[in-house]
């Protein structure tokens, strides 16, 4: 007998009706499970800027990036559907795949801004709902400082012509799990135009970030490959 090859699915393309209330319900489960219920017994979590947030357009959310934390502590900042890119390395471990798919992440390959990313951006915004979430330092770093960032988000800005939206998090380098000892801050920055050049946006969100959460702001790019294919919106 003819044994089936079962097909691997591919987490890095996502179609607009990937998007689904379905995924989105599972990630206010999410925000509810952990920024709501688990993380108040050990963090006092702070909430700074949401009057920055934009309510009239798409935006990019850019968050640095400490501990696995983050993209539940951002949503709860913004609260608003949120589908993250994350390292496609994480997706090769089938249950963690499994959450984060339905979490509506989708993979990217943080050595090359790959034209299947870039489509998959677009089909967010598509939506006209759901917002693209990126971590512009790729990997968690926990040394305080803002430095090694990658150029992919900024080139998807201006590509998709939206703006950026800094977020600042702090309190979580560390995990504390002694109850109420803790102080977790994410602070919200004006909105990053896209209309200048790629390393002005860059050094922009270095900046801002930096100053909203006191940590060093190292100036240096780390280089990615950018598609020369332009890719229709």
């Amino acid at each position: 007998m003819e044994q089936k090859v079962q097909k691997k699915k591919n987490y890095t393309k996502r179609d607009v009706s990937d998007f689904t209330d379905g995924k989105y319900k599972f990630q206010l489960f999410g925000r509810w499970l952990v920024p709501r219920t688990i993380l108040p017994i050990f963090y006092k979590i702070e909430y700074i800027g949401r009057e920055n947030i934009p309510q009239d357009r798409n935006f990019i959310i850019a968050p640095n990036h400490i501990s696995y934390l983050d993209p539940f502590v951002t949503g709860e900042a913004i609260k608003k559907p949120i589908a993250f890119m994350g390292k496609k390395e994480l997706f090769e471990n089938k249950t963690l795949a499994f959450l984060l798919d339905g979490l509506a992440c989708f993979a990217v390959n943080r050595e090359k801004l790959e034209v299947s990313t870039i489509k998959t951006a677009i089909n967010v915004f598509k939506t006209n709902k759901w917002m693209l979430g990126i971590f512009p330092q790729g990997g968690i770093r926990r040394n305080r400082k803002i430095e090694k960032i990658n150029k992919g988000f900024a080139a998807i800005a201006k590509q998709m012509k939206t703006d950026i939206l800094p977020i600042g998090i702090t309190g979580s380098e560390k995990y504390n799990w002694i109850p109420f000892k803790g102080s977790l801050k994410v602070v919200i920055g004006e909105p990053i135009s896209y209309n200048q050049e790629l390393d002005d946006i860059i050094d922009e969100w270095g900046k801002k970030v930096a100053s909203m959460i006191n940590y060093t702001y190292v100036k240096e790019s780390e280089s990615e490959n950018i598609p020369n294919e332009k890719v229709n919106v």
